[in-house]
């Protein structure tokens, strides 16, 4: 069934997030409680609220999304690129953006998103911070009433399960034992707090999420057991 899917109908993405405030000082009274229940399971007594803040940006809630860096093929016969662009700035901005890129060319009943753990991360992060911003979500991110088998979102990581729940496996890992070039060869997740907040260089964030975006395409071709695109193919617009 995957080699059925056309690869020009496809938007692969990844998202690249932080926490609303560059300091757990900065939230008001009411969003420290919260913080603190939120959490409470994952720090368990290892850390305090503030010192786990650097991690709020996991959450909807309490983080906002820096960059959305998108991917797509194009084909002309034999030949194929891809070509990857990014969205950053003022999250209000990139959410638009992005809205009016789904909703102009990706807004047919054959497209499909594809991320790696999109189903659990990317796309109710995007759909909940639409919601919080007072933005539309666009159809393909809104899945009420949907059947499971109507939800036009593909997961690299969920096909990488075959159908085993017990398991997760991270896009560098997934990336290394198919033979893929490592996206992680800069900053890592957790770097990207500091990054944003103490380097003010979203650039190095901007060039992660595109890594990243490429290495989904990258995995979603060897799942077909098709070539990897080599860097002449790849294309940055």
């Amino acid at each position: 069934m995957l080699k059925r899917l056309r690869l020009d109908t496809i938007l692969f993405l990844d998202i690249e997030t932080v926490p609303q405030h560059p300091s757990y000082t900065q939230l008001d009274d009411e969003t420290k409680i919260l913080w603190e229940q939120k959490t409470k399971y994952q720090r368990k007594e290892d850390f305090t609220p503030e010192e786990f803040y650097d991690r709020a940006g996991i959450w909807a809630e309490f983080g906002k999304i820096v960059c959305i860096s998108v991917g797509y093929f194009v084909l002309k016969g034999d030949q194929r690129n891809f070509r990857v662009t990014s969205f950053f700035g003022e999250e209000t901005t990139i959410l638009k953006t992005f809205k009016t890129l789904l909703e102009t060319h990706f807004n047919k009943p054959q497209h499909l998103l594809c991320a790696h753990n999109g189903k659990e991360f990317d796309f109710p992060y995007i759909a909940r911070r639409m919601i919080i911003q007072g933005i539309d979500i666009p159809f393909k991110l809104n899945l009420f009433g949907k059947k499971p088998w109507e939800v036009p979102h593909l997961d690299t990581l969920e096909l990488w399960k075959f159908g085993d729940y017990k398991t997760f496996t991270s896009l560098k890992l997934l990336a290394h034992v198919l033979g893929i070039p490592s996206p992680k060869d800069d900053i890592q997740g957790s770097d990207v707090f500091k990054v944003y907040y103490q380097d003010n260089n979203i650039d190095r964030i901007v060039t992660y999420c595109e890594k990243d975006t490429i290495t989904v395409a990258q995995i979603l071709l060897k799942l077909r057991n098709e070539e990897l695109l080599c860097e002449k193919e790849i294309l940055f617009v």
